[in-house]
């Protein structure tokens, strides 16, 4: 009988209460080290020790797959090897719905003139706060934020207070506050005479706030109407500016790699498969459905989970199973990523599994008061795809960083039972509700 079990709390603590040898498969989206939204969960990928509890209980031979950030899943890979596993493959998850990160490096040179008077005056307000006897543990608890090493540092990225921060920090101040100080919380920027100069050449439609930017990722959508405003688009001004006109920091983003790891086991795999019931990847059941399948064969469901036929892959007269074989790169089905393949017979991509980033569907869904809204969510089509590639019929599949419970949601619409983790109790009852919304939590 399919069951789920839903856990709060830290993985690494929570996994030890779980038996050796006793999960099929694991398919989760851990940190990525990126510090994502600048939230502390993501400043780093989980260390070894974690991948280790993950290790001993995960039956010989279970598979894990691991999302990470392209600018670290090397760290991923090296922490998930360190922690006994054997590395196996890496799935891409290609789409087309990403937006640059980019810095505009001519504007950022016309704005040198005034970034020396800018850090003077930072500096200026750190000193003067260390001054008062304020550390920044004590800012961080006054202002329930992480801005408290910003405001007594003298080193990177020193700041000066917001007007609602330092109104907050005044009641806690033993000392007179000069008339300085409180002119540099209300005026905290200095404004680059090469900035006010340049000309302004057209207007564009998109993300220009770090504000905007969190909205849009959180969004379903990306940009829209309500992530985005208009603002002056303008040529450089400096000699410096122009030289460097069109340079930029950042590729615009589209791949997520999936680490495709197997916990290692004695003998051979056919023995493993007989005695643990895992150790393969479910071949059959993930072939690709395309515009080239050869005549005479059934087109399946095994490339479009949720069509009630995962595992109807026979051709009509029940000999050999029709489709591609899966390989280790999904794409979103957008422009960007099935345009580089010729249309020519055979080679489209449709060869490949399709599966689009989340859906509003996936990220609105809610059962009462509790709504999805958490900003990484993933596909549930996805990840019924990955559970179903590496887990056994009726197996047991492990979440250790569930968020809002896709790898959960997927692991019930295959009939497979689940064991979700996560820090945070209000995403722990959204994963719940996610399920339970199809009838399917237990």
């Amino acid at each position: 009988m399919r069951t789920e079990k839903y856990i709060c709390g830290d993985s690494l603590k929570e996994l030890a209460h779980l038996p050796d040898d006793s999960i099929d498969a694991i398919v989760t989206d851990p940190p990525y080290g990126l510090r994502f939204m600048n939230k502390a969960w993501d400043y780093q990928v989980p260390g070894p020790d974690l991948w280790r509890e993950c290790l001993r209980v995960l039956k010989p031979g279970g598979h894990l797959l691991a999302f990470a950030g392209t600018r670290t899943q090397h760290r991923m890979a090296i922490s998930i090897e360190d922690g006994g596993f054997e590395i196996r493959d890496m799935i891409a998850w290609v789409y087309g719905s990403g937006f640059p990160k980019s810095c505009d490096v001519a504007k950022q040179i016309d704005m040198l003139d005034a970034a020396k008077v800018r850090r003077s005056r930072k500096l200026r307000f750190t000193e003067w706060i260390r001054s008062t006897g304020l550390t920044s543990a004590r800012i961080n608890e006054i202002t329930n934020t992480d801005m408290g090493g910003h405001f007594t540092t003298a080193k990177q990225q020193p700041a000066i207070a917001t007007r609602e921060l330092f109104d907050m920090l005044t009641p806690f101040i033993d000392a007179d506050i000069p008339e300085w100080v409180e002119d540099l919380v209300t005026a905290r920027t200095v404004e680059s005479e090469n900035m006010k100069a340049r000309k302004v050449i057209g207007k564009k439609n998109g993300v220009n706030t770090k504000e905007q930017k969190i909205a849009a990722a959180v969004s379903a959508q990306g940009m829209d109407k309500s992530t985005t405003h208009e603002f002056d688009v303008t040529a450089p001004k400096s000699p410096e500016a122009l030289a460097w006109d069109g340079w930029g920091t950042a590729l615009k983003p589209c791949l997520e790699p999936i680490t495709v790891a197997r916990k290692p086991f004695r003998g051979t795999i056919a023995a493993n498969l007989v005695e643990h019931g895992v150790g393969a990847l479910n071949i059959d059941g993930n072939r690709i459905q395309g515009d080239d399948v050869p005549e005479g064969r059934t087109r399946h469901g095994g490339g479009i989970p949720g069509n009630g036929s995962s595992y109807e892959l026979k051709d009509s007269n029940g000999s050999m199973p029709a489709g591609r074989w899966p390989t280790n790169l999904v794409h979103d089905g957008s422009p960007e990523a099935t345009d580089p393949f010729p249309n020519g017979s055979g080679e489209t991509a449709a060869r490949f599994f399709y599966c689009a980033k989340a859906s509003k569907a996936d990220r609105i869904e809610s059962t009462g008061t509790t709504s999805n809204a958490h900003p990484t969510v993933k596909p549930v089509a996805l990840m019924r795809y990955l559970v179903r590639l590496v887990t056994p019929r009726g197996g047991l599949v492990l979440d250790p960083f569930m968020g809002s419970g896709s790898t959960g949601k997927a692991a019930a619409l295959e009939g497979m039972s689940f064991v979700g983790i996560d820090l945070d109790q209000a995403w722990v009852d959204v994963a719940r509700a996610r399920s339970s919304q199809q009838g399917l939590a237990l």
